[in-house]
């Protein structure tokens, strides 16, 4: 197999530099079985014992009417009365119910502040059920709060450093009921690509069916389109033993030719695929410095003058001297070194590869975030 090239990554006031080489990867970890995937649940819940940086009542009145109701059910009425409370917040709990999960075990949710609160440090969610698209509730939530963001306000300077008014809960939430279906119960055995590439799909099957020709006699695996390996399982294999085995296989996927720029943190990936034609580049900048240095006019005494300001501007232009210099990329690695001998910074590489697509000697999808 070819030898697989780095990834070029350039950060801002990094440079450029290049990591060491891949190595193959687990079937596993590039595709998943069909029918095997997580399910979302979502509830609202209140969280108590904040430090007077919950939500304010007054601003807040959903977060007022939960409480109220939350203690009529808790036999404490106080429809009549004007709560002032600092110390409860309104929440969203989210996520994720992992495939297959059975009553009775836990699961990790994510809280965020849904009122005025200014932070969600050392509160406790209160018992919140979770609820599916079906309206079904699949688990409960409850427990202390980890918040890793902290805020600290005075009278004229604050410090905010996180995110303060969202946190998580480890094993959090109890799972109540199960999705339906079973691993059993699924129709057949599908194995989907997480970047659907046509060149991987073969390599996948190939690897497969290398494996069980060698292991069980029989080829296991077809490709059905670029992103789906329909599997044929041995009779005699059990389904968990037949993934577990070829999850573990290896194997190098293809990746298409393609340049991410992120322009708001200087940011450059570059596939190890792309290529750039033959081209000429020089890049200079030009800097305008304007400087105002405003002179005091001061009359003589007894003149009967006015004191006055008189401006004073000095204008410079410098430009920097601009190298002419060819850059080709027949590999990721001549690339890199004659982006490198132009030596530029991140944003002046993001604005030569634009300039390069532009002439059409860029070899690659120009992908700008």
């Amino acid at each position: 197999m070819r030898r697989l090239l780095p990834l070029l990554l350039i950060g801002l006031g990094l440079g450029l530099w290049s990591a060491p080489a891949l190595a193959a990867t687990r079937i596993k970890d590039i595709a998943a079985l069909q029918g095997v995937r997580d399910n979302q649940v979502v509830g609202y819940g209140l969280v108590t014992g904040l430090q007077s940086t919950g939500d304010t009542l007054r601003n807040s009145q959903f977060t007022e009417q939960s409480l109220q109701s939350m203690l009529d059910r808790l036999g404490i009425n106080v429809r009549d009365q004007r709560m002032r409370t600092r110390n409860v917040a309104a929440v969203m709990v989210t996520a994720n119910l992992p495939a297959y999960v059975e009553p009775g075990s836990r699961i990790d949710v994510s809280v965020n502040s849904l009122g005025d609160a200014t932070s969600l440090r050392g509160g406790t969610l209160l018992m919140t059920p979770l609820a599916g698209g079906d309206g079904q509730v699949y688990a409960v939530a409850q427990g202390a709060l980890a918040v890793s963001g902290f805020s600290a306000t005075g009278q004229a300077e604050s410090l905010v450093s996180g995110v303060a008014t969202a946190a998580r809960i480890p094993n959090g939430a109890l799972v109540e009921r199960a999705v339906a279906g079973t691993f059993r119960d699924l129709p057949g055995m599908s194995l989907e690509l997480k970047n659907p590439d046509y060149r991987t799909a073969i390599l996948i099957c190939d690897a497969i069916n290398a494996y069980t020709l060698q292991r069980y006699g029989r080829r296991a695996a077809s490709p059905r389109d670029y992103r789906t390996v329909v599997l044929t399982r041995p009779g005699h294999v059990g389904r968990t033993r037949f993934m577990a085995e070829i999850g573990e296989l290896s194997v190098q996927p293809d990746t298409p030719a393609r340049v991410v720029i992120d322009q708001r943190t200087g940011t450059v990936v570059i596939g190890r695929n792309v290529q750039i034609s033959t081209v000429a580049v020089t890049h200079g900048d030009l800097t305008v410095r304007i400087t105002e240095t405003p002179q005091v006019s001061q009359p003589a005494p007894f003149s009967d003058g006015q004191t006055a300001i008189v401006p004073r501007t000095d204008i410079n232009a410098a430009e920097q001297t601009a190298r002419l210099a060819v850059v080709s990329g027949p590999d990721l690695q001549s690339l890199v070194r004659g982006l490198n001998n132009v030596g530029m910074k991140p944003t002046d590489v993001i604005a030569i590869l634009q300039a390069v697509k532009t002439a059409g000697a860029l070899q690659a999808e120009l992908v700008i975030q």
